[in-house]
């Protein structure tokens, strides 16, 4: 029996086709956009015998072929050709059986030649709202990403940025990507530093895991740290030796005042930093990108930018709990989920614990160098007191949203666990929407647990080389080979996503998968090669799983009639390289619903 697949006009499937056979070129039922007519026209279409319902098969728009077309569908994994119209995929499977049904005097015939084509690639986190401002800062990551090898070049590095920018006295320097991981000999960037070489300007320099930042003396004063200021539950504030004096270094809740500030722009200039900062996206061939921790301000940006018509790619916002009601006053809860003008808020964001690499994590044992401020038998912090998680937990629940959670530490593990179980007493199996992001030092005794409750990890398989070498000397040998253990998540049936987590690690899609597929370090070890997955399984953590992720399976994540046609052109295919060679691919071109966004010169 064939039932109807349609779209309504926020292009969420309504009701699914079931093809009687695999082995066709199927076109698909399909209403419009916003922009289009809502009108559905079926035809007939014989294929051995069998009568289907299929799509309007007027001409294409556009027609590829002539390349690997890999569709990240099990039931049709690849295809000689594609068929596009109205922003839809219509049709996949035979050239010959897509030309006939498809093709006319209008339809622009793409031949791939050679080069593959994937979905576009589904961004499961990262910080999207930084991308509409790094433009304008200074980037000081570690080699290879970025110059940033010692104090002396993160500071020659922004001073040669302040200078092209002209940057005059007394305003803001900001940068980021600063590893203090990496240091040679433990020195490490500090306030007195930053006065030096910038005595006329607060400067910023924002902590790759971007859960801190180190300050100069004119900016923790434009922040308002002093020598009165407190530590707070969960913060770190670096005092510099014998003294109460903030030496530079704020971290976790010390830091929120900072992160909770953003420097104001006209609208003119947020439509513009919004097409910059999603062209970065779009250059990694994103077509969906993530906001993973979004405060009020933040959100009115980015609604803004997307009322003006701004954003070429959609976005995903995940509130912070602090700022869930302020937001859900500006747009009510009951519009969340949905999609207007290419923004749409996907849930909320907690965050439970810190960064290894920073050892701010939360752990169950303690870390080897001690803690970032010298503390002993140093453990990391919970960003909240349990009590306080328990009952933002079930507020998100209660609420009946999607919930991402940040927990780095095998502990931080453990307290969503226990918050879940508090929240969610009445139904611990119920399918909530939860996504554990990063996961990284997930136990193994702990993965039943994300079976059990359906909580989907997003790992975060980058950190298997840009800071292995931090984790062996943090966390020992056992912990660091287990990071992100993505080859026992899968073989116990769980669809990780992985992420880049950007700006803590570029926006490079291709080494993301390498370092999936291979685990290598900066140093050259192997990083727990028993969790290697293959291409195509690295390539469903980037495609189809985070469109699972986002509850948008039906429309994104695959090349199949009535998707979206999200698309990304590779150089070489990921599945056929060898797999060392994998972070060499280049992007060719990004198309979002059928519109080229980007095209590599």
């Amino acid at each position: 029996m064939t039932t109807v697949k349609h779209y309504d006009s926020n292009m969420r499937i309504l009701r699914n086709i079931t093809p009687d056979r695999e082995d066709f070129s199927m076109g698909i039922c399909a209403a419009s956009t916003l922009m289009r007519s809502t009108a559905i026209a079926f035809v007939l279409l014989a294929w051995s015998g069998t009568t289907l319902l299929a799509a309007d098969i007027s001409a294409a728009d556009t027609i590829f072929f002539g390349g690997d077309i890999v569709t990240v569908n099990e039931a049709k994994p690849t295809v000689e050709a594609l068929a596009v119209k109205d922003g839809l995929i219509v049709a996949v499977g035979d050239r010959e059986m897509i030309e006939q049904e498809h093709k006319d005097e209008s339809t622009k015939i793409i031949d791939l030649a050679g080069k593959t084509l994937l979905p576009g690639f589904i961004d499961a986190h990262s910080h999207y709202i930084n991308s509409l401002s790094v433009a304008n800062q200074a980037q000081v990551y570690a080699p290879t990403s970025g110059p940033g090898k010692d104090v002396e070049s993160i500071i020659a590095t922004i001073r040669k940025f302040a200078e092209e920018r002209k940057i005059p006295k007394g305003e803001l320097i900001v940068a980021y990507g600063y590893d203090d991981t990496v240091m040679p000999d433990g020195r490490l960037l500090n306030r007195d530093d930053l006065d030096a070489a910038f005595p006329e300007n607060p400067v910023r320099v924002d902590h790759v895991s971007m859960h801190g930042t180190v300050l100069n003396s004119l900016a923790l004063k434009k922040y308002g740290y002093s020598a009165a200021t407190e530590t707070p539950p969960g913060g770190v504030i670096v005092r510099k030796e014998g003294t109460n004096e903030p030496y530079g270094l704020i971290m976790e809740t010390a830091y929120l005042p900072v992160a909770e500030q953003s420097e104001a722009m006209t609208p003119e200039q947020e439509i513009e930093a919004a097409k910059a900062g999603q062209m970065l996206y779009a250059q990694a061939g994103i077509t969906t990108a993530h906001e993973g921790l979004t405060h009020l301000a933040n959100f009115q940006t980015m609604k803004r930018a997307s009322d003006a018509g701004a954003n070429i790619i959609d976005v995903v916002a995940y509130p912070f709990i602090t700022d869930v009601d302020k937001i859900a006053a500006e747009l009510p809860v009951s519009e969340w989920g949905e999609y207007r003008d290419r923004l749409k808020i996907g849930g909320v964001k907690i965050t439970i614990d810190g960064s290894p690499q920073g050892r701010t994590a939360f752990f169950t044992t303690p870390y080897l160098t001690g803690g970032p401020a010298g503390e002993k038998d140093w453990k990391g912090e919970l960003t909240f007191p349990q009590d306080t998680i328990n009952q933002m937990v079930k507020k998100v629940y209660t609420i009946g949203v999607p919930l991402d959670l940040h927990a780095n530490g095998d502990a931080a593990i453990d307290a969503f666990f226990n918050a879940h179980e508090f929240a969610a007493a009445d139904d611990l199996t119920k399918d909530r929407h939860v996504t554990l992001v990063h996961s990284q030092f997930i136990r193994r005794d702990q993965i039943p647990k994300y079976v059990k409750y359906k909580v989907r990890p997003s790992f975060y398989t980058l950190h298997t080389y840009y800071f292995a070498e931090a984790h062996l000397a943090n966390r020992g040998k056992e912990q660091a080979m287990y990071i992100s253990p993505m080859r026992d998540a899968i073989n116990a049936g769980l669809h990780p996503t992985n992420h880049t987590d950007f700006v803590v690690a570029p926006l490079d899609q291709m080494f993301m998968l390498w370092s999936a597929v291979n685990r290598i370090s900066r140093a050259g070890a192997q990083i727990g090669p028993d969790q290697r997955v293959t291409p195509l399984e690295g390539l469903k953590t980037m495609t189809i799983w985070p469109a699972e992720q986002y509850g948008e399976q039906d429309r994104k994540g695959s090349l199949e009639p009535g998707k979206l046609a999200d698309l990304v052109i590779l150089d070489k295919n990921p599945l056929k390289v060898d797999p060392m060679t994998i972070k060499d691919i280049k992007v060719v071109e990004t198309i979002k619903e059928g519109d080229t966004i980007f095209r590599a010169q």
